[in-house]
């Protein structure tokens, strides 16, 4: 006998324990989400539940799926429901989550996510799209001024860019008087905030219209993009993350997502409407997250990258096969206490090296299942930004970094 499909009129059936905290429908949105993937369903929705559900208030997330439709089908077929399983070492735990009040898909109806955005009960707007959506230019780090988009910006074309949809949402707002908003980004980007903003920024320099131009000024006084820094470690959906959705739940859901257990979210507190209150939900709020930034890059990247060329060099096929080599933990600690920990300040009260073992534990986890050659691509973009830093100020400041210089000798070797 098939199993019936996770849905609300299922959740009776569930395992307590695996009930969400929620129920989509009980709380009014307060939140669009733009890029409705694994990351966010195991990440941020997870928070927002998990603060609705300690704080209470309107924080419904409404998600838009920018491209695939499939991923809508499966959520709207579930009424917004989907689970969540946690990958440990020892055991895993699978938990509805019921914070999705609704899902949009944008390529169909472009127009409603503007009108989402412009909409004042609408607070907060997140993101999780990945470094391409942005359309900047490598070489200049600005917008791209591709035909495209400044049709999008400029005429009445349906908007299909994230930049498009984004700003002609804020232009709609401006306009209506709204009410203020704060912009999140949670896409692994340095400042990813400060990135935003300025994409923002030159978008509506490329409206270049008269209510453009006005909006431009209600913009920079209502609107906040807070740096973020995220941290989980989601690997990609299979059947066998489907398959151990149902055995636990006893329905079937299409839209499972798995995770490991270790989960971060900093946030700069700069939300002129409000938001949940996901420190009750164990987020970091601060008035900076540059230093969590550099401490996660630094540390928890530089780290993996290492893992990946020296592994895959032994032929190791996965991250934590390859932590199994002799001796590579003790290297490991070696680079981070050594050479990583004394290159930068990081937050207060946290220590760079325990923050180090947390990381060897996260990836000594073999449920989560990272390739080595997957982890190693890239390279020549990743180093620079984790590894080669750590060279340069240890090297500045006369010390002698060999266990850095390691990591891109094993990457010179792998290439």
């Amino acid at each position: 006998m098939s199993a019936p499909r996770l849905g609300l009129a299922e959740l009776p059936r569930l395992p307590e324990a695996a009930r969400p905290l929620i129920r989509p429908g009980d709380v009014a949105p307060g939140i669009v989400h733009i890029g409705v993937g694994a990351f966010h369903r195991a990440h941020q929705a997870v928070y927002t539940e998990e603060a609705i559900a300690a704080a209470g208030g309107d924080w419904g997330i409404v998600g838009v799926a920018p491209r695939s439709r499939e991923v809508v089908d499966r959520l709207t077929e579930q009424d917004g429901l989907f689970s969540v399983t946690t990958l440990g070492t020892e055991r895993s735990d699978t938990r509805v989550v019921g914070s999705l009040a609704a899902v949009r898909h944008a390529a169909a109806d472009p127009a409603a996510v503007v009108g989402l955005v412009a909409d004042p009960t609408i607070r907060v707007v997140t993101l999780t799209v990945t470094e391409k959506a942005y359309r900047l230019d490598p070489a200049t780090g600005r917008l791209q001024r591709d035909p495209a988009l400044l049709a999008e910006l400029t005429t009445d074309r349906p908007p299909a860019t994230l930049p498009g949809l984004l700003v002609r949402g804020l232009l709609a707002r401006a306009a209506a008087g709204a009410g203020p908003l704060a912009v999140v980004s949670c896409d692994n980007l340095p400042a990813n905030g400060r990135l935003l903003r300025g994409l923002v920024r030159q978008a509506v320099e490329y409206a270049a219209t008269a209510i453009a131009a006005e909006a431009a000024d209600w913009i920079e006084r209502n609107v906040s993009f807070p740096n973020t820094m995220v941290d989980r470690i989601v690997p990609a959906t299979t059947p066998a993350t489907l398959a151990a959705a149902r055995r636990a739940l006893g329905v079937v859901d299409l839209a499972a997502v798995a995770g490991e257990p270790y989960t971060q979210w900093v946030i700069e507190d700069d939300f002129p409407g409000g938001r949940p209150a996901w420190e009750r939900a164990g987020a970091v709020l601060t008035d900076d997250a540059g230093p969590w930034e550099l401490l996660k890059l630094r540390t928890l990247n530089g780290v993996h990258s290492a893992v990946a060329y020296l592994g895959a060099l032994a032929g190791r096929e996965t991250i934590a096969e390859a932590l199994r080599m002799p001796g590579l933990v003790d290297l490991l600690r070696h680079l981070i206490a050594r050479d990583i920990a004394p290159s930068f300040t990081p937050p207060a009260g946290v220590s760079v090296v325990d923050y180090g073992e947390s990381v060897l534990e996260r990836f000594a986890n073999p449920a989560i299942g990272h390739r080595t050659l997957q982890v190693a691509m890239d390279g020549s973009q990743k180093l620079p930004q984790r590894t080669v830093p750590v060279l340069l100020d240890r090297r500045a400041a006369g010390a002698e970094p060999r266990w850095a210089a390691l990591v891109v000798a094993a990457w010179m070797r792998f290439t």
